[in-house]
């Protein structure tokens, strides 16, 4: 059993947390947010994260897994301090990693002896050599400082963290490296131990290049779209070849969330600082901006002017299995809405009330029947697996005109138009 505290308790802390108590250790959880932890210390999660509600009880219960507000608290005794506190967006696109600092020197304030420091953020390269120089500002102990970087896919993080593709560690000294191996022993799992620039590297590389991969095959579907050929099928031949594979090959209206908008601006940005312009990178950006503008073509081609139509909105979470609106595909599309003097209605099965916080001007729905209930138009935005197993008879019949943008491509476009839709696809 090791002695374990993070500092942040969010969607990449509360998890690691959560899990590395389910594997026998002792973990504090420390965040300045007083409300957050409030509710933890209640053994309420603040985000919905299947199954992640159940570990954080059981181990809270068990007396494994413990939140507090204050450093002088969380980090004396610690033998690990994972910093897992938000990187956002900042100036430029590079990623403002001032929470960073701010739990840097906090640490190095309250440590009372020898501590392996663990970047768990996603960090511009570099930023372990300044967490170590931040800290040593603060101590006489000696701290060590690697990196761990996460790969956990919102939706499916207690899978991702106990049986990973890879666990991704990197230091200075390959000693510390293994030191934080050891807390992944149990997991079985290839560990992966590199310096730490690699380590930092290796984050960004990852997610620029899932999200190129969203990109690529969505300005194929634009191509498919023009030619008479159908991107799903495309797809499937293309995943079928072991040296590309099928995943992240699904064409849409392109990606969201916490991770790959901003890494990607953070990784281009990085490059523009060492005199390299990142020219793949900008096209992936570019190409999934006009994605989610393509959505409003759609519905101008079917209806015409969108003024004083309604539009139902089918999800708003940036994927399904989780309430993050970060980079939201829907905040987009309703907002260009709005601005085009469309009435706009939504449903989501988690994401309403952050979305209320957001744009409070959509009429939220209850259901999906109730957001067709005299619709214009019906867009799929969220792939929520409740809209595929939707009465779709029992839609068309509720719409005003039963027109459906297929922003995920989960419909048959036969079976739609046999039904009585004027359907549109990405690229079908």
């Amino acid at each position: 059993m090791s002695k374990v505290t993070i500092v942040g308790g969010g969607y990449v802390g509360l998890t690691t947390a959560a899990c590395l108590a389910d594997l026998g250790n002792e973990v504090v959880v420390v965040d300045i947010d007083e409300a957050k932890v409030a509710s933890l210390q209640r053994h309420r999660v603040h985000f919905f994260e299947p199954g992640l509600q159940e570990v954080v009880e059981r181990n809270a219960l068990g007396g494994r897994l413990k939140f507090t507000t204050s450093f002088q608290e969380a980090i004396p005794g610690a033998e690990y301090a994972f910093l897992a506190v938000a990187t956002p967006e900042g100036e430029g696109g590079q990623a403002d990693v001032s929470a960073v600092e701010k739990a840097a020197l906090a640490i190095g304030e309250f440590m009372d002896g020898p501590l392996v420091i663990v970047n768990k953020s996603t960090v511009p390269i570099g930023t372990g050599d300044l967490v170590s120089s931040l800290v040593a500002q603060r101590t006489r102990h000696e701290a060590r400082v690697a990196s761990n970087p996460e790969f956990l896919r919102e939706g499916q993080a207690l899978q991702d963290f106990m049986n990973p593709d890879r666990v991704v560690i990197g230091a200075h000294d390959r000693a510390v490296a293994e030191q934080v191996a050891r807390l992944y022993e149990p997991l079985d799992a290839p560990i992966l131990i590199t310096d730490i620039y690699t380590a930092e590297m290796i984050k960004y590389a990852s997610n620029a290049f899932l999200a190129t991969r969203i990109s690529f095959i969505n300005e194929i579907a634009r191509i498919a779209e023009r030619v008479g050929a159908d991107v799903k099928v495309v797809a499937d031949g293309m995943g079928l070849d072991r040296r590309i594979g099928p995943s992240f090959l699904e064409a849409g209206i392109g990606y969201g969330g916490s991770c790959f908008p901003k890494d990607v601006k953070a990784l281009a940005a990085i490059a523009e600082k060492y005199d390299y312009h990142p020219e793949l990178l900008t096209a992936v950006m570019d190409i999934n901006r006009d994605q989610r503008a393509l959505v409003v073509t759609k519905l101008k081609e079917c209806l015409g002017s969108l003024s004083d139509k309604s539009v139902g909105l089918l999800g708003l979470a940036f994927k399904p299995n989780t309430d993050d609106m970060r980079e939201a595909p829907s905040l987009d599309i309703a907002r260009v809405l709005l601005a085009l003097g469309a009435r706009v209605r939504a449903y989501d099965p988690a994401a309403i009330e952050k979305a209320r916080e957001i744009l409070p001007e959509i009429q939220y729905q209850a259901d999906a029947y109730a957001t067709a209930r005299e619709a214009d138009a019906l867009v799929m935005v969220t792939e929520w697996n409740e809209f595929r197993q939707l009465d779709l008879a029992r839609v068309k019949d509720l719409m005003r005109s039963p027109v459906l943008i297929d922003g995920r491509n989960i419909y048959d476009p036969t079976r739609m138009r046999d039904l009585g839709f004027t359907y549109r696809g990405i690229g079908r």
